[in-house]
């Protein structure tokens, strides 16, 4: 990544820059803009202009892989998202689990009950929105996160396969987010709730390569494109950023790489 230094700070990413002042960020698309916010600091008023404070929304289902939000994926995603200097808000809707999984073990508690924004919260430490609050004018982007809490509390697939719905305040969110043109990240098994809230406009996607999954996304209406771990599949016209990470990761570094990959193509589809 080339470099450019001044006392903003500032560096290219892919064909957009970063700039930073303090705990704002702007996306500037030529380095020709870049310059002219130089001048504009000279006279304190950049900050009107250029500066952008990017509101991220990050997704959750609960609280661990086999029932709820995967929190490695999840601890990713915050950590990219904040070192890219976004201001981030984790959501999750005020349902009860439908499963409580024994992690150590594998095994269903049967007599336990969890609800998943209360599980969510142990992730984002305690700072957490009811998702059916959410409005897609509350913030500039989203990222929905993987884990078994994407298919058994946001969506039925891990019951009913290529049959699955999914819940109906999920749908609406995304649907919201699309029509306002604003860009979705979706990581894991989380691409299914993209293909059924946006298969009618063929959203691009992936969840790797597992040929069950891939069918039934296709049954959605989405486009599957095969995809590495450490690689991301971007739909510019719809606005959706997708990765396998732990469809295909064998380790968190492994996950990290599209990771971190599909937090920036998020950032920089508001371009």
């Amino acid at each position: 990544m080339r470099k450019l230094r001044s006392n903003l700070g500032a560096g290219f990413e892919g064909s957009s820059m970063i700039v930073r002042n303090g705990q704002n960020i702007a996306l500037v698309a030529t380095p020709q803009k870049y310059f002219a916010l130089l001048e504009l600091q000279k006279n304190k008023e950049y900050l009107s202009i250029f500066i952008m404070k990017t509101k991220v929304a990050v997704i959750l289902s609960g609280c661990g892989v086999y029932d709820g939000a995967e929190i490695q994926e999840s601890v990713l995603t915050l950590l990219a998202l904040v070192r890219a200097g976004a201001e981030v808000s984790c959501l999750a809707p005020d349902i009860a689990q439908r499963q409580v999984i024994d992690h150590s073990k594998g095994n269903e508690l049967v007599e336990e009950d969890r609800n998943v924004m209360v599980e969510s919260a142990r992730i984002s430490r305690g700072e957490i929105l009811p998702l059916d609050n959410a409005k897609a004018d509350d913030f500039d982007a989203f990222i929905y996160v993987g884990g078994f809490g994407v298919a058994k509390n946001l969506s039925s697939y891990a019951f009913d396969g290529a049959d699955y719905d999914v819940d109906p305040a999920v749908i609406d969110l995304i649907q919201a987010t699309h029509a306002a043109s604003k860009p979705q990240g979706f990581m894991c098994i989380a691409p299914v709730l993209a293909a059924r809230a946006l298969g009618e406009q063929q959203v691009k996607l992936t969840i790797g390569n597992d040929a069950v999954t891939v069918a039934a996304l296709e049954a959605k209406g989405a486009h599957h494109v095969d995809c590495s771990v450490d690689s991301i599949v971007v739909d510019q016209s719809n606005r959706v950023a997708t990765t396998p990470a732990y469809m295909l990761a064998q380790s968190i570094t492994e996950a990290e790489s599209g990771i971190n990959q599909l937090v920036e193509a998020v950032l920089n589809l508001r371009l």
